[in-house]
């Protein structure tokens, strides 16, 4: 989750000159991107379809989280694999693929497989794995420098962190049902949290509509896939990897408002108006350079560019990439879902994504003139809290059940953006299917981990036990027994 994947830098400290000379570099590229807007240079094929996962490593017997990512790993060896932050994490990376005909079934064929080897991995080094939000049984006392993985980034990323923070700690506060409030000096708490990260390549002239787009659907979207209801043992929000990190790495901009309203981790300042171009504006504009390296790259690859925008979490991020021939290309990143509860049930929350944010997209009269910003972020934060319970506003202006707007009228949507790029119907019935079952029966990951409890007792290790378990069969988390 943090910068880009696989990345590393040569050195962990850095001087006033680095940071100097890191901005000039960043103002150099952003001024080439803002003459490629100018100039429509970006790449046309699109739209194409991406994830990232990440995961847990945790004992075998103690179901506890397990800092053996390196020696996993190596033992894995493969590319579309890499180190988190934390020992206990790593994350994977599928094969971009077009969007049309059967992508979805293929992707999770590909997943599987993958998944598969990191399975045999994880028991020659005697551990197993796990896809959930924030994990049942972490302990606050898991996430010590001492379970940080060994690169010079993540080193250089929590020095730099605590010197923006002016050495002031990180208070977490999080009322939910329950109340967390805890301290810490480190960025390791944002470890507490796993997601499932969807990228959609996409046009530079349907840039703005899937981008703002994917903003207002960001409330609807955590409600339904919310996974992480418990964190340090205290029952939070539906989805609490959302304060979780937005609080672990509370940084603001630069020195003055170092503890200001602009936030490295933020749902966004507004829509987009004319061109994703602002996005990268209000980068250079409002963030210092949080890892200051020299790339001693061409401009015109906008490393420093691209590297910067990997230290601002926007839960809706606008990616730069380059293709096979050199040509640049526009990405938008969705970050709000998180890792779980199956495979399944991730290459089915991506289906419904990439339908109903085409479907939006694509309507005569822009959803975003319809509903102001502010709703659209008082709406994804009350999801994020109450699930599939929430009531938010929606583009008629009226409160709505976000249940009853999810099956009544984005369940539809997907449907029709699904066949608008040309999916095959046999893999838009399929995994459309997994999430009407789910919102017939209430139960997406947040609310089968509460029932089990009410069910069964608050016993983290208990419940973490009978997730794996049925996580292992590779059933949708709806059909799960309780």
């Amino acid at each position: 989750m943090l910068i880009c994947m696989g990345e590393e830098i040569k050195s962990s400290q850095f001087s006033e000159q680095d940071h100097d000379g890191f901005q000039q570099r960043l103002e150099a590229e952003t001024q080439i991107l803002k003459q490629w807007f100018a100039e429509e240079r970006f790449s046309a094929v699109a739209p194409v379809a991406g994830f990232e996962l990440e995961a847990w490593l945790l004992e075998r017997h103690g179901l506890r989280p397990a800092s053996v990512n390196e020696v996993f790993l190596q033992t894995l060896n493969n590319p579309l694999a890499s180190p988190e932050l934390a020992c206990f994490n790593f994350e994977l990376n599928c094969t971009p693929r077009t969007l049309s005909g059967h992508v979805f079934s293929s992707m999770h064929s590909e997943f599987a497989r993958l998944w598969q080897q990191c399975w045999k991995a994880a028991h020659e080094v005697d551990v197993d794995l796990m896809m959930i939000g924030t994990l049942p049984t972490l302990d606050n006392e898991d996430l010590t420098l001492g379970n940080m993985s060994d690169m010079a980034r993540y080193r250089a990323l929590n020095r730099e962190v605590v010197k923006g923070r002016k050495g002031k700690p990180v208070v977490m506060d999080i009322p939910g049902r329950e109340h967390l409030k805890v301290t810490h000096r480190d960025v390791m708490l944002e470890s507490a949290t796993t997601s499932f990260q969807i990228h959609m390549q996409m046009s530079q002239a349907q840039s703005v509509r899937l981008f703002n787009a994917s903003q207002i659907l960001s409330a609807p979207l955590v409600a339904l896939t919310a996974n992480s209801p418990y964190l340090f043992g205290k029952d939070l929000w539906d989805e609490s990897r959302i304060p979780t990190f937005e609080q672990a790495v509370a940084l603001g901009g630069f020195e003055d408002a170092a503890f200001g309203p602009i936030q490295r981790v933020t749902f966004g300042s507004g829509y987009v108006r004319e061109s994703l171009l602002e996005c990268f504006m209000e980068n250079l504009e409002h963030y210092p350079g949080l890892l200051p390296v020299d790339f001693n790259e061409a401009p015109e690859n906008l490393h420093h560019l691209r590297f910067h925008n990997g230290t601002i979490w926007r839960w809706n991020r606008p990616l730069i990439g380059f293709d096979e021939t050199g040509l640049p290309h526009l990405r938008l990143e969705q970050r709000v879902v998180p890792a779980g509860p199956t495979l399944c049930d991730a290459i089915a929350n991506a289906a419904f994504f990439y339908g109903v944010v085409y479907a939006m997209a694509t309507t005569d009269v822009p959803a975003e003139s319809l509903l102001e910003f502010g709703r659209v972020k008082d709406n994804f934060y009350r999801s994020a809290q109450r699930g599939l319970s929430a009531s938010i506003y929606w583009l008629d202006g009226k409160q709505v059940n976000v249940r009853e707007l999810l099956s009544d009228v984005l369940l539809p949507m997907a449907y029709d953006g699904l066949q608008q790029l040309g999916i095959a119907d046999t893999d838009s019935k399929e995994y459309l299917q997994v999430i009407q079952e789910r919102l017939d029966s209430g139960i997406n990951g947040a609310a089968w981990q509460r029932a089990y409890v009410k069910k069964h007792g608050h016993n983290m290790f208990a419940l973490t036990q009978a997730y794996l378990k049925r996580q292992e069969s590779g059933d949708p988390v709806h059909s799960w027994t309780i």
